[in-house]
């Protein structure tokens, strides 16, 4: 088992120069997966002071773009970050308080990457969101029966990691 690799050595490891900034929005994003921009900034500027939010926006697209992190975007909601990478997982949102969280793929490894045509893609990456309500929700409404799935699931696949 190797150690844990500095987060300043892994912006060198992939070439991104190392500022406080950059750090600041990856420990930001790492201790609060499926973050908005705006969630980020207040990290942020809580640990560095200020930042302008163009500058969150700048460090969080190099990060993303050299696949440091990860951008989710659920339709209707704000683009969210996260820090896991490098694995084909998806994500359950509530419809009510909009939480987000983390599923792994049911069977195998990226079963989802496989489609009946592929139309000549290379296809590397698939997003899944599962929509409903999360437990304190249905709690809150009073929702005391078991959750029954509808089968609704939005698929889209991208291209890049």
């Amino acid at each position: 088992m190797q150690p844990p690799v500095e987060q300043a050595d892994l912006l060198r490891q992939r070439g991104v120069q190392v500022t406080a900034q950059r750090l600041a929005v990856l420990r930001a994003v790492s201790d609060r997966p499926h973050g908005t921009a705006d969630d980020v900034a207040e990290a942020v500027r809580a640990e560095i002071g200020a930042i302008s939010r163009q500058g969150v926006y700048d460090a969080l697209g190099v990060l993303v773009d050299k696949g440091l992190l990860r951008r989710i975007q659920p339709a209707g909601s704000p683009t969210r970050y996260e820090h896991r990478v490098g694995d084909n997982h998806h994500h359950l949102v509530c419809r009510s308080c909009g939480q987000t969280v983390d599923v792994d793929c049911v069977v195998g490894t990226a079963p989802c990457l496989h489609v009946a045509d592929d139309r000549g893609y290379e296809i590397d990456e698939a997003e899944v969101i599962y929509w409903g309500r999360c437990p304190a929700c249905r709690k809150r409404a009073g929702d005391t029966q078991a959750p029954a799935s509808t089968g609704k699931r939005t698929e889209s696949t991208r291209g890049g990691p």
